[in-house]
């Protein structure tokens, strides 16, 4: 009941700005050439959708922003452990140098998909919840705004594909054709992260907060 449907005017500027960096850093990441960088703009670009939904200040907002703060916390961790389970073996993020990785790590290539499928907001994960919040609350909001989150979305699903295709699809250079075993605890750690985020939607209030 102390939450304000309508931010004030002054905030304005500040949610068109967070949805622009939406765009922006997005954009960024369909010309990024190292894997680590990739990950971190994308981060960037998950968290402009948090602030702008915290800034519009409803019930819908901050439950979104609480779910997908939650939701990419674990998906980005994820993805930062695939990059260094590949650099530990390549000593190389450069998207182009490491190509071909599943032909080397097929049960690693398996978490890469789910990964960065979990990235997109694919079901049943949690990500999806908080997003269709945070896009809902923004377009009951300002109606236009649904061509900029549209966008963002759509920019998000090329780069996460574009990853995964550069990482693990295509012919694996010769100087990696001798490349360590992936170890069980890297597998144990992949589980904890991406388990979480597929059990929660079956009781998402444990980190929607009580916004709702």
């Amino acid at each position: 009941s102390t939450l304000n449907p309508h931010p004030p005017n002054l905030m304005f500027p500040i949610i068109i700005l967070a949805l622009w960096g939406i765009l922006m850093t997005s954009s960024i990441c369909l010309r990024q050439t190292d894997l680590k960088a990739l990950i971190a703009y994308s981060s960037v670009s998950h968290m402009g959708l948090v602030a702008a939904a915290i800034i519009v200040q409803t019930p819908w907002g901050l439950t979104g922003a609480m779910t997908l703060m939650v939701a990419h916390g674990l998906t980005s961790s994820a993805l930062f452990a695939l990059a260094n389970t590949n650099y530990e073996r390549t000593h190389t993020r450069t998207l182009l140098l490491v190509r071909g990785l599943q032909l080397a790590f097929p049960l690693m290539s398996t978490w890469w998909l789910l990964t960065n499928l979990t990235n997109m907001a694919m079901p049943p994960t949690i990500n999806l919840l908080g997003e269709l919040f945070i896009i809902s609350t923004l377009f009951n909001w300002s109606t236009p705004t649904i061509i900029i989150t549209g966008m963002g979305t759509l920019i998000t699903a090329t780069y996460s594909l574009y990853m995964f295709l550069m990482t693990q699809r295509g012919s694996i250079s010769t100087q990696f054709q001798l490349l360590p075993p992936t170890h069980t605890r890297e597998h144990l750690n992949l589980t904890l992260h991406l388990l979480p985020l597929g059990l929660l939607i079956m009781k998402p209030a444990l980190v929607s907060g009580l916004f709702t």
